[in-house]
């Protein structure tokens, strides 16, 4: 009987640099990072000697692991398992390990150093995909294709603009990346009220606050003022409901790129390696498979914060073991999930295929009904009832949908330049330009260039 299991985090999805932040080995050394920072506060207050202190350091990273399990197995808590199988390697410092702490004060405080570094790592993925889509959204900003509302065309816009709606979505969401305050718990002992640091330090010259705030300036930590056991769980709602956001802007673009590279369309597509394999059974396939795999991760890290906030909403009185083993799950999964998307959209974007024939094609076809708009505008300000020749417009284009719909070519801008009425007020070569639809995109490109700066602006900042 094997005992490996088909894991996709462990292996599949995600980075081994996410992976590592979310590892068993870097928990253990973040817990030992904390045991050590303490100590070092505590000799301060001189309840401890530097000797203690040194031999700590010494063996914080030496891993005892296997040991700790062994000892896990037997007393069935993992915390003080770690303690007891660092302070066996500490003849001198192991005595005075997690003097003073509760197990929240070291597990929670590592939880959010390892969430911080994590979103961290996410938010320098998403800045290189943000690079990415400014550079795509310069090269295509003026070409034009149909827009589709409804999923029905349109009018047009620029394969620069569509990017660039996208793009927008991302980079407010790297800015709230950046806005998210972690907070840890600090050192606040079994129920937040910090009696026991206070037994600790009597006679020290140091008030609780003092100590917490030693310990969290050597980590680089800030902490909620009020604490339960734990620090609020209602900050793992609000970081998972940011990722979660997230996933649902890469998600919308990855849906709109499979629809987009399907055969009614043709004009983006996700670039497709040489010997790649589409299908076990039909040699040409092309699926858009990693647009795929990012709707399918987003939709699984979509139902994540609804875990957190039962955790939060369920934490009774001043704390419950209830959210513990889930928490365990949902941060880890959550990163690799939107680690292994960004890197996904990344390479997607960077190899992005642009069909211009496809585009054209699309405006040829449909660009001629957009056109009637401002056919139409031109029409009244020359003089025409604009209710009247909206609906002769209205007929004309019936009538062209009925061409297409048999597999013909758009007729309408002939048809148009055969209507005397038409043409009692606009010339023949004027009806024809207002009829080239690719000119009807409005102020697209130079609002996709802009765009497109301002993401290097802030990303290169």
């Amino acid at each position: 009987m094997t005992t490996d299991l088909d894991f996709p985090f462990a292996s599949r999805y995600g980075s081994d640099e996410m992976r590592a932040l979310w590892s068993d080995d870097h928990k253990r050394r973040m817990w030992r990072r904390l045991w050590v920072a303490l100590a070092e506060a505590q000799a301060e207050a001189r309840l401890v000697t530097p000797e203690q202190v040194a031999d700590l350091r010494r063996h914080a990273e030496r891993l005892n692991t296997r040991r700790a399990l062994e000892i896990e197995k037997e007393i069935g808590h993992d915390v003080m398992a770690e303690v007891r199988a660092f302070a066996e390697q500490c003849p001198l410092g192991g005595g005075i390990l997690h003097w003073g702490a509760t197990s929240a004060d070291i597990t929670d405080n590592a939880d959010v150093l390892r969430l911080r570094d994590a979103l961290h790592l996410l938010r320098r993925r998403l800045g290189e995909l943000l690079l990415a889509f400014a550079d795509q959204i310069t090269t295509h900003h003026a070409l034009a294709c149909m827009a589709y509302t409804h999923l029905q065309p349109a009018e047009p816009t620029t394969i620069g603009y569509r990017l660039a709606v996208y793009a927008q979505d991302l980079l407010e969401h790297w800015r709230a990346l950046g806005a998210l305050e972690l907070k840890g718990k600090g050192l606040k002992g079994a129920v937040g009220t910090q009696a026991a640091y206070g037994e600790l330090l009597t006679g020290a010259g140091r008030t609780p606050q003092e100590l917490e705030a030693q310990v969290l300036g050597r980590l680089g930590l800030a902490a909620f003022p009020i604490t339960t056991q734990t620090y609020p769980r209602v900050q793992d709602y609000q970081v998972l409901t940011a990722l979660a956001a997230l996933a649902a802007s890469l998600h919308k673009f990855a849906f709109d790129l499979r629809l987009l590279q399907s055969s009614g369309f043709g004009e983006l597509a996700e670039p497709f390696g040489e010997k790649q394999v589409g299908s076990s059974t039909m040699p040409f396939k092309r699926n858009p498979v990693n647009a795929e795999k990012i709707c399918s991760l987003a939709r699984y890290v979509a139902g994540l914060p609804a875990v957190a906030w039962e955790n939060a909403a369920q934490s009774l009185l001043e704390r419950t073991l209830d959210d513990s083993a889930n928490r365990r799950i949902v941060f880890p999964e959550a990163c690799l999930a939107l680690d292994e998307m960004l890197t996904t959209a990344l390479k997607i974007v960077r190899g992005l295929k642009v069909n211009a024939a496809a585009c054209a094609a699309g405006l040829a076809k449909y660009g001629p009904f957009a056109a009637t708009e401002r056919v139409l505008m031109a029409l009244v300000r020359a003089g025409a009832d604009r209710q009247h020749m909206h609906e002769k417009l209205r007929e004309h284009s019936l009538k062209a949908w009925e061409m297409i719909a048999q597999g013909k070519p758009n007729p309408l801008a002939h048809n148009l330049a055969a209507d005397t009425e038409v043409l009692r007020y606009l010339q023949p070569a004027r009806l024809s330009k207002l009829m080239e639809a690719e000119d009807y995109v409005g102020t697209a490109a130079q609002r996709a260039l802009a765009l497109a700066e301002a993401i290097r602006a802030a990303v290169k900042h």
